[in-house]
């Protein structure tokens, strides 16, 4: 039996996050809500118990098959059931990522069905992806990013996932077998009763999943407390900012200053980033410009060139000379990643990245590093396997979205894990710095 001693309390909210980084993104604002938080990676065994205020899943199940990512979320649900949870929540990313095929409807459906043979009710839950914080709103059911609709902010050139429709009702209506439906600004902007009404109105129209509109956080806090009492909730990280204050308001959850306290980690520090977003390819520049780093190229590792070896070799030379972190990484322009794509297959040069981006993680680990800054869901993912991860706590935020963490029962290791899109331009510079035990 695995027991974190992170709270005296059976946890109250049980999380399903479709991408390692959404996890940690998702984890860092329970904690910023005092919820004493931990995230395992992949599900648990069925004899694991874990105390803390909140659980989340992390699963790598974004962009693989539909009937996969349903199979592996509805373990996750078993498992957190389990472990007492009272409320469930799907996260997925900001930017709403998915195609016609999945995996957001279908998983929705699939927790929806499976929680409705408990609850006895109509099934119904919200879609919110909103984050405010990071530029992500929504009004009348499409989402922006900053001031541009969702399909004209460079995600229509995601390679994996390219969103190419800003009307989230017509996104997820392709997607589901469920009716879809919009609770609108004009409730929201009135309040919890005014949303916990307009939601009543959907559940009678035969509504089971609507898309939710919120601008700002205020509006988050409206939807947090308006579905206090639905069983699901599916979203974004920022619609969890209302979630706290709910099992507060029910005597359940007591302040917790200290949740998002670590240990402190020593070791060296590396970057590895994988993530071809405008925002991780900005940080890889601005590190650039006057730090050492080491470009993976993707088609040399197809034709068998030892680029493992050398990424690994790069990085034993400064870090023994200068003892200064290094960054390695494949991040690219979406003209080269179309490129790769075209000579390897979309789903191959994502494999072969990853894999590579693995090997060179247990290589620097084994040379001594213990502190990673990873840019990137997919790659996130890969590195935490390669390091044999399978449970973090949750610390303090460096920004918006991503939380420093800590290995929990393992060997020592201090993660910031990172979506491509988040992050400030010196991102890796600042979590370095609090890994290394420094002050926001």
């Amino acid at each position: 039996m695995t027991n974190t001693n992170a709270s005296a309390a059976k946890p109250l909210l049980g999380c399903i996050a479709d991408d390692f980084t959404g996890a940690t993104d998702l984890a860092n604002m329970l904690v910023r809500g005092g919820m004493r938080t931990v995230q395992t990676i992949g599900v648990p065994g069925a004899d694991t118990r874990i105390e803390a205020d909140a659980l989340v899943v992390a699963l790598k199940s974004r962009t693989i098959a539909a009937a996969d990512a349903v199979a592996q979320s509805l373990a996750a649900l078993e498992w957190l059931r389990a472990q007492g949870c009272r409320q469930f929540f799907f996260k997925y990313c900001s930017t709403f990522d998915s195609t016609d095929q999945g995996n957001i409807g279908p998983v929705a459906d699939a927790l929806l069905d499976a929680l409705s043979t408990i609850e006895g009710d109509v099934p119904f839950t919200i879609a919110c992806p909103a984050f405010p914080e990071n530029g992500r709103t929504i009004y009348r059911g499409h989402l922006f990013v900053g001031d541009v609709l969702l399909n004209e902010s460079g995600m229509e050139h995601h390679p994996l996932t390219p969103m190419t429709d800003a009307n989230l009702v017509r996104v997820l209506q392709r997607q589901t077998r469920s009716k879809v439906g919009l609770v609108r600004y004009d409730a929201v902007a009135r309040g919890a009763q005014a949303v916990h009404a307009s939601i009543g109105a959907l559940r009678a129209d035969g509504v089971r999943m609507a898309i939710a509109d919120a601008v700002s956080d205020a509006d988050l806090y409206t939807l947090g407390e308006a579905c206090a009492g639905l069983p699901l909730i599916t979203g974004g990280s920022g619609v969890a900012l209302g979630l706290p204050a709910n099992f507060r308001r029910a005597g359940l959850l007591a302040d917790a200053a200290d949740a998002g306290e670590l240990p402190r980690i020593d070791g060296a520090s590396a970057v590895l980033a994988g993530s071809a977003s405008k925002a991780t390819n900005a940080q890889v520049a601005a590190w650039r410009e006057t730090r050492p780093a080491f470009r993976i190229d993707p088609l040399a590792a197809a034709r068998g060139e030892p680029v493992v070896e050398q990424a690994l070799a790069f990085a034993r030379e400064h870090m023994r000379a200068a003892q200064q972190p290094v960054l390695i990484y494949a991040t690219a322009s979406p003209d080269e990643v179309k490129a790769t794509q075209r000579e390897l297959g979309v789903a191959q040069a994502g494999e072969l990245v990853e894999r590579t981006l693995a090997s060179i993680a247990r290589g620097l680990r084994d040379f001594g590093v213990r502190k990673f800054v990873v840019a990137g869901g997919e790659t996130s993912g890969a590195v935490v396997q390669a390091l044999g991860v399978d449970m973090l706590r949750i610390g303090k935020q460096i920004d918006p979205g991503v939380p420093a963490t800590a290995t929990i029962a393992a060997e020592p290791l201090a993660l910031a894990l990172k979506s491509g899109n988040f992050g400030a331009v010196d991102f890796f510079a600042k979590a370095l710095h609090m890994l290394d035990g420094g002050a926001k």
